[in-house]
């Protein structure tokens, strides 16, 4: 139960950092800035590398 409810709060926090970055972007397009910033490219590449892990967990994967 602590699981799910864990799940579910990661889930929501990963769709609020995903539409931050999809804002950010939208910004980016309107000002003229070409591509993602070395920052923003960091940051995904941990939030993609945190739900690998986190949905090997759920499935009960041992890594």
């Amino acid at each position: 139960m602590v699981t799910a409810a864990s799940l579910s709060g990661w889930r929501s926090w990963l769709a609020l950092k995903r539409q931050e970055l999809i804002e950010r972007h939208a910004a980016d397009a309107q000002t003229g800035t070409s591509g993602p910033s070395i920052g923003s490219r960091i940051e995904v590449a941990d939030l993609k590398e945190r739900i690998r892990k986190l949905e090997a967990i759920a499935a009960g994967v041992d890594l």
